[in-house]
């Protein structure tokens, strides 16, 4: 039977390049954010990953749904799939790489071979709709 991985992911753009991250021992970047806790809802879940990888606080009331993203999971058996809800949201601090995140880096489309399959699919979207360079 497929599993789904159902993840919460921050959609950051600025200068028409995404906020990705990248794990410890990982080559593959992909989308800040994580998985919900028993009893969290969407916004409770983001800030809360967002707040443990990045060190910054996002703004509960300005989150904003873009879009969902599902593909192959990186690394996984073939039967297991990503799903990405994807939400802007404007944040306070500085950013930081914490917790599993090794480094964090600005890309754009060029930037593809560097990327989870989900991140590639929620990149040629924003290619498309002229997001990102």
């Amino acid at each position: 039977m497929a599993k789904v991985i159902d993840k919460l992911a921050w959609l950051a753009i600025e200068d028409h390049k995404v906020l990705c991250v990248r794990s410890y021992g990982k080559d593959l970047f992909y989308m800040p954010g994580g998985k919900r806790e028993a009893g969290e809802s969407d916004t409770q879940a983001l800030v809360r990953e967002i707040n443990e990888e990045l060190s910054v606080d996002l703004a509960p009331n300005s989150l904003s749904l873009y879009g969902v993203f599902e593909a192959p999971a990186d690394g996984k058996a073939a039967d297991i799939t990503v799903k990405a809800t994807c939400y802007f949201a404007s944040f306070e601090g500085e950013l930081a790489a914490a917790s599993e995140i090794e480094e964090l880096a600005w890309l754009g489309y060029a930037d593809l071979p560097h990327c989870s399959a989900v991140v590639k699919l929620l990149f040629e979207q924003l290619y498309v709709q002229g997001l990102i360079k």
